[in-house]
């Protein structure tokens, strides 16, 4: 899967509740729920379920399988 086409997906799902798998470094494995804030030409955003926090990914992390994304 190309970029373009994983822009286009991870846009689909924005404003929606969605679960997340993220393989960090040293197999350390976090899974949280979270909302897509917005999608950049490199990054997207997503606002964790309560929390006030934001994380960002690279459309890299979801095509390498670094981060999973469940819907």
């Amino acid at each position: 899967m190309n970029k373009q086409r994983m822009i286009e997906e991870i846009e689909k799902y924005r404003g929606k509740l969605v679960r997340f798998k993220y393989n960090g470094s040293r197999n350390q494995i976090e899974e949280f729920y979270g909302t897509i804030e917005n999608t950049y030409n490199s990054i997207f955003t997503i606002k964790i379920k309560d929390s006030n926090s934001i994380k960002s990914f690279s459309y890299n992390d979801v095509i390498n399988k670094t981060l999973q994304i469940f819907i």
